[in-house]
C-alpha cells in the first residue's frame, strides 16, 4: 500500500474490536433486520388470521423465490465487502465504482428475475402440495418475482452505506419500505380503506410496493452531491475487471445461500407431502425461528463490514478481536431465544390463531412445541455458524462457505429427510436431520476460522504504484490482481 494511502487511512479507535465499536455499527443493522422481522412477523399474522391455508402456502412460495433471490441479492450485496475494504485501505474514490457494479448487476438480475411469473406454476406443482395450496402458492410467487428488481438494487446500494459504516442510513431505508409494506399489507389482505380483499395477492402487492419504496430512496441518497469523493456520480461506467472480482467473490457467497435455501426448500417440500397439518407446522416454526434470527443478522453483518476494513488496514488481529466479540454477543441473545422457545411454546403458538379454519389450527399448533425443542437447539449453533461463516465472508473466503453448506447438507440433512418422508415417520425426525446439519455446519465454521487461512485473503486489486497527478483521479493501469488463499 502507499504512503497516500496510509495516510487516507481511517484512524484505529480505541475500542476497536470490542463491544463497544460493534455495537455502535450493528445497532442500527439490529434495528433494520428488526424492521424485517416486524414485516415477516405482520404477514405472518395477518394471512393466519385471513385464512390459515394462505399462512401455509406463504412458506413454500417464499422458498421458491429465495432459492433463486438469494443467489442474485448476496452476489448484488457483496458490494459492502469491496466498499469496507476500500475504506480500510484508505482509497475512497473506488468505492462508488464499486457499488455502480453491484447496481449494474441488479439491474439485468432483476430483469431476468420475472421469468419466475410464467414459471411460478410449474415450479409450485413440483411440490406435489394439496390443489388449494398450490394455487395460493402460485398467486403469491408470482406476485413477489416483482420485487426482485427493486430489492436487488437496493441490497447493492445499501452495501455503499453499511460498508462505510453509515448504517443508520441503512436502517432509514428499511424503515422507511416496511412501513409502507405493513401498512398496505394490512388494507389489500382484508379489503380496508377502499382497497377489495385480496387476501394473500394482498401481502404480495404490498412487498413489492415497499421494496420500490426502499429501492427508490436508497438511490436518491446514494446520488447526492455530497458524496462526490467516493464517485458515486462519476463513478457509473461499467469496469470489465472490477465486474468480474464482484461475481468472482460475491458469486460464492451467494451460492452458499442458494444451496441453503435449497436444501430447506428440499426439507419443506417433502415435508409438505406428509400432509397440510406437517407443513403448517413446519411454516409456522420457521416463521418464529425467523423472527428470532433475524436480528442476527446485524450483528452478522457488523462483523463482515469490520473484518474487511480491517483486513483492508492491514490489521487481521483486530478483525479476528470484532468476530469473538460478536460471537459472545449472538450465543448470549440466542440463549435467552432458546429458553422462550422451550419455556413458552403455546403462547407463541397461540398469537398466529385466528377465526377461521380452527380445526386445521388446532393441528398445526399440536405439533409446534415439539419441532421448537429442536429449534432451540440448533439455534445456539447458528450463533456459531453466523459469527464465521460473516467473518469470512468479509475476507473474500467465500468458495469455502460454499462448498460446505452443499458438502454436509445432503447426507445429514436432505437424504434422511426424504427417507422419513418415503417411509412415513414422524415429521420430527425430519427436524431432528436438520438439526445435526446445522451443528455440523457450526463445527466446520469454527475450524476453517481458527485455521487462520482468512487472514491473508483480500478482494480488492492491490496498489503497486500510485500515477495519478491528482489524488481525486481513479487508478489506471495496476498490475496484479487481489490475494488469494
Amino acid at each position: 500500500m502507499s504512503e497516500a494511502a496510509d495516510a487516507a487511512a481511517p484512524p484505529v479507535s480505541p475500542h476497536a474490536g470490542g463491544s463497544k465499536e460493534l455495537l455502535k455499527l450493528a445497532a442500527p443493522l439490529i434495528l433494520s433486520q428488526s424492521f424485517m422481522t416486524v414485516q415477516v412477523t405482520v404477514d405472518t399474522l395477518l394471512l393466519a388470521w385471513h385464512d390459515t391455508h394462505e399462512m401455509t402456502a406463504s412458506l413454500p412460495a417464499i422458498m421458491w423465490y429465495w432459492l433463486a433471490f438469494g443467489l442474485l441479492q448476496v452476489t448484488a450485496g457483496y458490494t459492502s465487502t469491496f466498499v469496507a475494504q476500500y475504506t480500510g485501505a484508505g482509497r475512497p474514490h473506488r468505492v462508488g465504482p464499486a457499488v455502480w457494479q453491484g447496481i449494474h448487476f441488479s439491474v439485468v438480475a432483476g430483469l431476468l428475475f420475472l421469468l419466475m411469473v410464467p414459471a411460478a406454476p410449474y415450479l409450485i406443482a413440483l411440490g406435489d402440495h394439496s390443489a388449494n395450496l398450490q394455487t395460493l402458492e402460485t398467486i403469491y410467487l408470482r406476485c413477489l418475482a416483482f420485487a426482485g428488481l427493486p430489492m436487488l438494487i437496493m441490497s447493492a446500494i445499501n452495501g455503499f452505506f453499511s460498508g462505510r459504516g453509515q448504517t443508520w442510513t441503512v436502517l432509514g431505508i428499511e424503515a422507511f419500505g416496511t412501513a409502507i409494506n405493513v401498512i398496505l399489507a394490512l388494507m389489500m389482505i382484508f379489503g380496508k380503506a377502499g382497497f377489495s380483499e385480496m387476501g394473500i395477492a394482498g401481502a404480495g402487492w404490498s412487498t413489492v410496493i415497499g421494496s420500490w419504496a426502499s429501492a427508490l430512496l436508497a438511490l436518491a441518497l446514494f446520488l447526492q452531491p455530497g458524496y462526490q469523493q467516493f464517485a458515486t456520480l462519476s463513478g457509473w461506467r461499467f469496469e470489465r475487471e472490477l465486474f468480474r472480482r464482484l461475481l468472482r467473490y460475491g458469486g460464492p457467497a451467494g451460492f452458499q445461500v442458494f444451496l441453503d435455501v435449497l436444501v430447506f426448500h428440499l426439507f419443506t417440500q417433502m415435508i409438505g407431502r406428509l400432509g397440510d397439518a406437517a407443513m403448517g407446522a413446519t411454516t409456522l416454526t420457521i416463521r418464529l425461528n425467523m423472527v428470532a434470527f433475524l436480528p442476527m443478522f446485524g450483528l452478522a453483518q457488523a462483523i463482515c463490514i469490520l473484518v474487511g476494513q480491517r483486513l483492508g488496514a492491514e490489521r487481521p488481529d483486530l478483525a479476528e478481536k470484532s468476530t469473538y466479540t460478536g460471537l459472545r454477543w449472538m450465543f448470549g441473545y440466542m440463549c435467552a431465544i432458546a429458553f422462550v422457545y422451550v419455556a413458552f411454546p403455546t403462547t407463541l403458538v397461540s398469537l398466529f390463531q385466528g377465526d377461521n379454519n380452527i380445526a386445521h389450527f388446532e393441528e398445526v399448533a399440536a405439533i409446534v412445541p415439539t419441532l421448537l425443542i429442536c429449534v432451540a437447539i440448533y439455534s445456539l449453533a447458528d450463533a456459531v455458524n453466523f459469527a464465521f461463516a460473516f467473518a469470512l465472508r468479509g475476507a473474500g473466503d467465500t468458495w469455502f462457505v460454499s462448498l460446505l453448506t452443499f458438502t454436509l447438507a445432503w447426507p445429514i440433512m436432505v437424504i434422511p429427510t426424504y427417507l422419513v418422508m418415503r417411509y412415513g415417520a414422524n415429521v420430527l425426525w425430519a427436524w431432528v436431520f436438520a438439526t445435526a446439519h446445522i451443528l455440523a455446519m457450526a463445527l466446520c465454521f469454527f475450524w476453517r476460522f481458527r485455521s487462520g487461512k482468512w487472514k491473508s485473503m483480500r478482494v480488492i486489486e492491490p496498489v503497486a504504484i500510485d500515477v495519478r497527478e491528482n489524488p481525486g483521479e481513479p487508478v489506471t493501469g495496476i498490475s496484479g490482481l487481489t490475494k488469494e488463499c
